[in-house]
């Protein structure tokens, strides 16, 4: 995910603002020390215009 806020020139902040959750959960989801809740992961899909499964890769 972060390759898709970078492209856009915006801060961990500048997404955790636009899908109201904090600047810490953003740099935790993309470490991968945290999975998204659904409605989170849905707000991140619309707002990057992608499907979550184009944000977000199953790894087990």
């Amino acid at each position: 995910m972060a390759d898709l806020r970078s492209a856009r020139a915006w801060t961990q902040a500048d997404v955790a603002q636009r899908v109201g959750v904090s600047r810490q959960t953003i740099n935790a989801i993309e470490t991968g020390k945290f999975d998204p809740s659904l409605p989170v992961a849905f707000r991140l899909a619309r707002l990057f215009e992608l499907r979550i499964d184009e944000i977000f890769i199953d790894e087990q």
